[in-house]
């Protein structure tokens, strides 16, 4: 069992940086393969990125490649989504995630609120 912890998000204005982090309670979270998704209102959840178990190989979906950042601590069992740029459309309910694969979490947080105004 994985519990998933994510903080950091807030309101923000377009153009501004926030960093999401994800706590991971378990001995097992350097195992896992870590994602963020998010969710807009009224849409239906989507992959944001991903990062092997080592840090390594870290994945993109194409509207945040460039923009956003993710990076792990297994030593704080930590997840981090570093933003920048932010733009209107990246308003949403971020969730953290883990798994043996970034594409069929088996965990989920509950969820830290972004939104970015004009």
């Amino acid at each position: 069992q994985v519990q998933l912890v994510e903080s950091g998000g807030g309101l923000v204005q377009a153009g501004a940086s926030l960093r999401l982090s994800c706590a991971a309670s378990g001995r097992t979270f350097n195992s896992y393969v870590m994602a963020w998704y998010r969710q807009a209102p009224g849409k239906e959840r989507e992959f944001v990125a991903a990062i092997g178990w080592s840090g390594g190989s870290p994945y993109y979906a194409d509207s945040v490649k460039g923009r956003f950042t993710i990076s792990r601590d297994n030593a704080k069992n930590t997840v981090y989504l570093q933003m920048i740029r932010l733009k209107l459309e990246d308003t949403a309910v971020y969730y953290c995630a883990a798994g043996s694969r970034w594409s069929q979490p088996a965990y989920w947080g509950q969820g830290t609120q972004v939104t970015v105004s004009s």
